[in-house]
């Protein structure tokens, strides 16, 4: 009977000491058991990586996906594909404990497949100025970083506030047209973080009456006639020079006409994280400089 129970004693001695743990609902709206204190989280997306830095988390992180560069130093981490294409073993053979992904852009079935090994997977997914505070609330109370998330979250909402008090006066909505991409020309629509940014700026979104992401001909640009033109830099991969080539050949454009052609670093508008606020802020200065002071230049 002792030599029972002493096994039994050595038995549980040698089971692995689980840890703490506590459930919480994601952006996505699905309740996660996730580890009370992640040791090592691997991020999904860009966004969730720079995310992770600006709430002062990053000795968690152990991998990332390609183009995760901003801050520069992400840039050693190891990587575990394109966030459109991950790799789930380079993610195994990192052992996380916990992977944050992201809703809109992360494959489903490699989501399903790491929760089915035992990985947790808290789950972003941020449309609007709203919806990225909410994540970055969000992230914040997962990595244990509920007051740097509350600082940056408050810090975001001065800033917009700031915009919305001193375009109060003006009843002046410029047509703005969004140039994403060159060749075919994309923009952005309903829904989208630019059309967000482009309505808190005082500007009237010429591509706002489709969803997404819409193709333009430069025959219905012409017909828009847009008042300013902004340009997200290396659209398909052309120079500034370039991009601003391919407007000036339509002398007759307002935009074009009253030199309100901008050419906007694309890194500011592109990702779901507080540096919106700066691409909010260049915006502003663009559609309303008579408010806000002359843009910097291209």
């Amino acid at each position: 009977m002792l030599n029972k129970i002493a096994a039994l004693f050595l038995a549980l001695l040698l089971l692995p000491t689980l840890a703490p743990a506590r459930t919480l609902v994601d952006q996505a709206g699905r309740s996660v058991v996730l580890p009370e204190r992640p040791q090592r989280v691997v991020a999904l997306a860009p966004s969730i990586t720079e995310v992770v830095y600006a709430l002062g988390r990053q000795e968690l992180l152990k991998g990332t996906t390609q183009y995760s560069d901003d801050p520069p130093v992400a840039k050693e981490l190891p990587r575990v594909g394109s966030y459109v294409r991950l790799d789930v073993e380079k993610i195994l053979a990192l052992k996380p404990d916990l992977c944050l992904a992201i809703k809109d852009g992360n494959p489903l079935h490699s989501v399903t497949r790491l929760e089915a090994l035992g990985i947790p997977v808290y789950v972003v997914d941020p449309h609007n100025l709203a919806g990225i505070i909410g994540m970055i609330t969000g992230l914040g109370e997962v990595l244990g970083a509920g007051d740097q998330a509350a600082q940056i979250t408050s810090a975001m909402q001065a800033r917009a506030g700031r915009i919305a008090a001193r375009l109060t006066p003006t009843t002046s909505r410029p047509r703005v047209f969004f140039q994403i991409d060159a060749s075919p020309i994309v923009s952005a629509g309903r829904g989208s973080f630019i059309d967000e940014l482009i309505t808190l700026a005082g500007g009237r979104n010429l591509a706002a009456g489709a969803e997404g992401y819409p193709r333009f001909s430069w025959e219905e640009v012409l017909r828009l006639d847009p008042e300013v033109a902004i340009v997200a830099s290396m659209a398909g991969g052309f120079s500034v020079a370039d991009l601003q080539a391919g407007w000036r050949k339509w002398p007759s454009l307002t935009a074009v006409k009253n030199q309100r052609l901008h050419v906007i670093d694309a890194s500011l508008v592109d990702r779901p994280t507080p540096r919106l606020l700066d691409g909010l802020e260049a915006f502003a200065r663009i559609i309303h400089p008579e408010i806000f002071g002359a843009p910097l230049a291209d």
